[in-house]
């Protein structure tokens, strides 16, 4: 098991009483229809370790999948969700539900993994002398591609290209923006968002080559 469902786990463990204590849930709960965001936010909010539970449950897979693009690893994704959920779980009381719950859900994801960039960017070094420095066509796009295939390339990216990538062309923030959240300047991040096109673009054409031979 994980780190992260360790601890997510130890967090949504009944209490010592509740274990003891008669089961809350019947078969006829169990069968009930889900609970509504609403509903899902006000038990979070009055402490019920099922709400929390529940609302983990509804959420996590696409939250790990936002973490994923971010992560050089999986182990590392999973320090991001749980420290992202950690968070959701210890301000849910700020959210004041002007915006879908996943929504505010995944900017917190967000926020866990630049948090992550931030210590560890300086211990990964990826090698880019093998790729072109510009585009050979700017009608490049990644909407025909496997969405697999496209997450390995992203993951692959050095880090501070994988993140402008993911913050301007997944998460629609401005190059403006996205300086401000890394410490570096919108020309910076404009270039550094042009590197990492090149260089998905170059690998895209590698994986598409020999299909196109093989047809």
């Amino acid at each position: 098991m994980s780190a992260a469902a360790w601890s997510l786990g130890q967090l949504f463990a009944p209490r010592a009483e509740e274990a003891t204590s008669t089961p809350r849930l019947t078969a006829s709960r169990t069968t009930s229809a889900a609970p509504s965001e609403a509903e899902l936010i006000d038990g979070c909010l009055r402490g019920s370790q099922l709400a929390q539970k529940q609302l983990y449950e509804k959420y996590a897979g696409r939250m790990m999948a936002v973490c994923l693009r971010y992560a050089q690893t999986t182990f590392e994704a999973e320090d991001v969700l749980q420290e992202g959920f950690i968070t959701v779980f210890r301000t849910l009381g700020s959210f004041r539900r002007e915006c879908p719950l996943e929504f505010w859900i995944r900017r917190i994801m967000v926020n866990a993994a630049l948090r992550q960039h931030r210590r560890n960017a300086p211990l990964v070094a990826v090698s880019e002398g093998e790729y072109p420095e510009t585009l050979a066509s700017e009608e490049f796009t990644l909407s025909n591609y496997n969405f697999q295939e496209l997450l390995e390339m992203v993951q692959e990216l050095a880090p501070r290209y994988r993140m402008v990538f993911n913050l301007y062309a997944i998460e629609g923030y401005n190059h403006k923006e996205i300086g401000e959240l890394l410490g570096i300047t919108e020309g910076t991040s404009k270039s550094q968002y042009s590197r990492a096109r090149v260089i998905l673009q170059t690998k895209l054409e590698r994986l598409s080559a020999p299909r196109r031979h093989v047809s």
